[in-house]
């Protein structure tokens, strides 16, 4: 991300943000420790910057003002969780960033959300933008308002716990699907694979909401009913019951590679026994990165 090219006003806002959607995520996620919470994190930021665009100066360096928005709006979501540590260290203390080698930083960028979730807020956005996003030092203290001394002192200490974390094992348990939670998906994704789309109809609202992630929304019955139909046209989707990040979901494989990880997922809410709202990720696939998923055992 180090020497961004000029961007006059005048750039297309959409494109630019359709390609730094996925990095934006991935950022959102880890700092709100979900990609489900990351991804509304990220709408909130998008919906920002576009009213923030039009009035904007020429921007000189546009991802790290798209960052500096998602750094804000992430923020902001954990103040209203409540769950924020005090975000200025009273030190300063100046101690060296130094570049980490390769294994390194692969090491960090494979961390967990939960572990990284267990950092400071600062510790776990510096680390985030330098050692998973690639940004410079100079580039992290524009997106956190922080001076280059606290910057370094943050990289360090969250750096340090992150090594300290990969050193404890990880044998906590996961809690499992709820039996109605089970059953209710099962029946879904059992209709779905069949392609039992009248049945599927008759399981949701009528008023039902749809959000096909970065592509559209749709509302009530009629208008969802196109949504089945699409996936009748296609074949490179099989169902799976499942969690992710520790939610009730729908794993989305490739038939022809069951094996490997889930391509998306989709999340069900229902009302009375009927499902009322979906949100489908299959135009977000950026989503599933560094997400914590698990097919149901049960």
């Amino acid at each position: 991300m180090t020497s961004p090219p000029q961007v006059p006003v005048s750039t297309d806002v959409e494109a630019l943000l359709a390609a730094m959607r996925p990095r934006l995520h991935r950022y959102c996620a880890r700092m709100v420790g979900s990609v489900i919470d990351g991804e509304d994190v990220l709408q909130d930021a998008l919906i920002k910057a576009m009213q923030a665009f039009a009035s904007a100066a020429p921007i000189q360096n546009p991802e790290a003002w798209l960052f500096r928005i998602a750094h804000n709006t992430a923020l902001d979501f954990l103040r209203r969780r409540n769950r924020q540590d005090a975000l200025h260290s009273s030190e300063e203390v100046d101690m060296m960033a130094a570049e980490l080698d390769d294994f390194s930083r692969r090491e960090i960028a494979a961390s967990s959300l939960r572990t990284f979730m267990r950092l400071p807020v600062a510790q776990r956005s510096s680390v985030i933008l330098m050692d998973v996003l690639g940004c410079s030092l100079q580039e992290v203290c524009g997106i956190m308002d922080f001076s280059l001394p606290a910057v370094k002192a943050a990289l360090h200490r969250g750096r340090t716990q992150l090594r300290a974390f990969a050193r404890e094992p990880d044998d906590a348990p996961r809690p499992g699907l709820s039996a109605n939670d089970r059953a209710r998906l099962n029946a879904y994704v059992g209709r779905f694979n069949a392609r039992d789309f009248d049945a599927i109809r008759a399981m949701i609202a009528d008023d039902i909401r749809l959000e096909l992630v970065n592509r559209t929304r749709l509302n009530g019955k009629a208008e969802v009913s196109r949504y089945f139909g699409n996936y009748a046209k296609i074949s490179d989707w099989h169902l799976v019951t499942g969690q992710v990040d520790g939610r009730p979901a729908i794993l989305v494989f490739d038939p022809d590679a069951l094996d490997a990880p889930p391509r998306s997922f989709m999340l069900l809410d229902w009302s009375a026994d009927k499902v009322a709202t979906i949100r489908d990720f299959r135009h977000a696939s950026y989503a599933i990165d560094g997400a914590e998923w698990a097919v149901d055992q049960g």
